[in-house]
């Protein structure tokens, strides 16, 4: 999920209603702020985990040739 940036003044108006909540929820609210904002490093992704590689010993020409013959030609065309 992206991150939000807000100006002071949308800031003021998001506390002008929270001020007005009772305590426990106030609290509750605070817990949940401070619990986002802490990271684990489980939480953080790494370079390597966001890309993959193709992990496989045959040469290059022999993967392009398996692909090349598994693929299907459709004569018939569906009608509506």
């Amino acid at each position: 999920m992206g991150n939000l940036s807000l100006n002071n003044t949308t800031l003021e108006k998001y506390f002008g209603i929270l001020k007005n909540l009772d305590d426990t929820s106030k609290k509750n609210l605070i817990k949940k702020l401070t619990k986002s904002l802490k990271t684990t490093k489980n939480d953080l992704t790494g370079l390597d985990e966001i890309y993959g590689a193709w992990k496989d010993s045959r040469e290059a020409d022999e993967i392009i040739a398996d692909i090349k013959s598994s693929r299907v030609n459709k004569e018939e065309k569906e009608s509506f």
